[in-house]
């Protein structure tokens, strides 16, 4: 027994992604109760880390390498077993659901302006845009890709914005610094919302106050995103 395979066995059980602290706290705690079907003595209850680490490594060549119809895939909660992309198209088969619409240009442009610049208001979002996104950016946290992460410390105490969890999932990310372009992007000078002292904002969807507010004749953009 290797201490590869003990990995193996642990992603190819869990129900979701294993981070090397949760390997390492489950492989030091095999034995630690009286187990009648254990062998022995846990032979991996001084394992560090670092030997983690480098045997989720080793696996991960040896799949690629060995053509395996899955992969170890890192992911920010941590490492899980999956099938690889090659395969998508029949094991879809399996699991026959309506294949989601797409995002619009104007989905995708808000989502980019909220993952580079987040936490974000809705005003200074549209302030970049130039639109009213509140049809977009309901659109965007009903289908999970945004969430609200509080409100910022300004006169109104706005909502702020910004990526979810499913957000990196989807986009094959394990983290924002993963985004293209990330340093320049979030550099770069963008407009912002001119503050309006006691301006609400109470008939806005997901925004109940706002002091922040773009030029007062900016277009409406409430199609699906």
């Amino acid at each position: 027994m290797t201490l590869s395979r003990v990995i193996e066995a642990l992603l190819f059980s869990a129900q979701k992604p294993l981070s090397i602290r949760e390997l390492t706290a489950a492989i030091k705690g095999a034995g630690a109760e009286e187990d009648p079907a254990a062998a022995g003595p846990n032979e991996f209850a001084r394992v560090a880390e670092g030997e983690i680490a480098a045997a989720l490594e080793e696996l991960k060549v040896a799949y690629v390498q060995e053509q395996r119809a899955f992969q170890i895939t890192e992911k920010a909660e941590g490492w899980q077993l999956a099938t690889d992309a090659a395969f998508a198209r029949w094991v879809r088969q399996l699991f026959p659901v309506p294949k989601p619409a797409r995002l619009t240009a104007p989905g995708l442009e808000t989502l980019a302006i909220i993952a580079y610049r987040q936490p974000i208001t809705r005003a200074d979002v549209e302030a970049v845009r130039g639109v009213n996104i509140d049809g977009v950016l309901q659109t965007l946290m009903e289908r999970g890709l945004v969430k609200i992460a509080g409100r910022a410390e300004i006169p109104g105490r706005p909502l702020l914005y910004e990526t979810t969890q499913f957000f990196l999932d989807h986009f094959g990310l394990r983290n924002l610094d993963e985004l293209p372009n990330v340093e320049e992007l979030r550099t770069r000078h963008l407009p912002v919302a001119r503050p309006v002292a006691g301006v609400g904002d109470a008939g806005r969807p997901g925004s109940p106050t706002a002091a922040t507010t773009v030029e007062p004749d900016a277009p409406s953009e409430s199609s699906p995103a």
